[in-house]
């Protein structure tokens, strides 16, 4: 008699990878409350046990789950910046008339991957903010360094004005939040999302210039 994914012991080579990906596609589509281990393992074709081998209960999984997510916006956040360093200019791409295309690049990557993965960026959104989610928290911290790395390097080319980049980046970050989150629940056509974000950052530009400027 053949065994159910019940009774079948842990033979899934990838199975941390596996359980994440069918997390995330269970995220889409029914939302993290309906999430569980069981039904994950029962997915993939593992026992039941099989995921406590990574993951000690649901809120591990679910941490893991916005980790990963925080890694793939900081990936897409570089790659945008590390286009932009090529874009021309003598300076090698760091100068002060590349900045703005510098910024609107990576606003738009983080915009993006807020309103194509809304449940997963929710999800990341609560996580990051969870006592005890350490991880969750490091990771999003080294994704959105990028961002106050930008700030200073404006900052030291006078585009600008001086400040603390955490607070700057904070403006920035709530105008376009605001933006994705009024995308992802229907109050603003995804199809205006670049153009918004276009006009937010000119604005967000122009706004913090250095005195006089």
């Amino acid at each position: 008699m053949p065994e159910t994914a019940e009774q079948r012991p842990y033979h899934h080579g990838s199975l941390r990878a596996a359980l994440l990906d069918a997390a995330e596609r269970g995220l889409r589509e029914r939302g993290a409350d309906r999430l569980s281990l069981r039904d994950l393992a029962r997915e993939i074709g593992v026992s039941h046990a099989a995921p406590r081998r990574h993951f000690a209960d649901r809120q591990a999984l679910l941490d893991a789950l916005a980790e990963a997510g925080f890694v793939r916006l900081g990936a897409a956040m570089h790659a945008a910046l590390s286009e932009g360093d090529g874009d021309g200019g003598d300076d090698g791409g760091g100068g002060e008339r590349e900045f703005p295309t510098r910024v609107r690049d990576a606003v738009s990557a983080f915009a993006h991957f807020a309103t194509e993965n809304p449940a997963l960026h929710a999800l990341m959104n609560a996580g990051k903010h969870r006592p005890g989610a350490t991880r969750v928290a490091q990771a999003a911290a080294s994704a959105f360094a990028q961002m106050y790395d930008l700030i200073e390097e404006g900052q030291a080319n006078d585009t600008l004005r001086q400040g603390d980049p955490e607070e700057i980046g904070i403006i920035l970050y709530a105008t376009v939040q605001g933006i994705t989150t009024m995308v992802n629940n229907g109050m603003i056509d995804a199809a205006r999302l670049d153009g918004l974000i276009d006009t937010a950052v000119a604005l967000f530009l122009r706004g913090a210039r250095p005195p006089g400027r």
